[in-house]
């Protein structure tokens, strides 16, 4: 279809693309764009997180790190710290 057809020819055009055909639309009879049918994507949840999970594709991703303080541990010192 040219750019006048899909303009002129809209409810045809919906029909088609309703169908799930494609529509190459044309100028000087050469393509320049292209109408597609709406596919709405499918949503996909996310899976809730797992801090034990984590914790273990941590530790299997680090294998030969030596294991650090964990944050509570460092937050406890700090504190420690600050009562004296």
């Amino acid at each position: 279809m040219t750019v006048r057809d899909v303009r002129l020819h809209w409810p045809q055009a919906e029909k088609a693309l309703a169908q799930g055909e494609e529509i190459v639309v044309t100028r000087d009879a050469k393509p320049v764009a292209r109408l597609l049918p709406f596919i709405p994507a499918t949503s996909r949840t996310r899976p809730r997180f797992d801090p034990e999970l984590h914790l273990r594709r941590l530790r299997r991703f680090w294998k030969k790190q030596p294991t650090q303080p964990s944050t509570d541990e460092w937050l406890a010192r700090d504190r420690a710290d600050g009562a004296d």
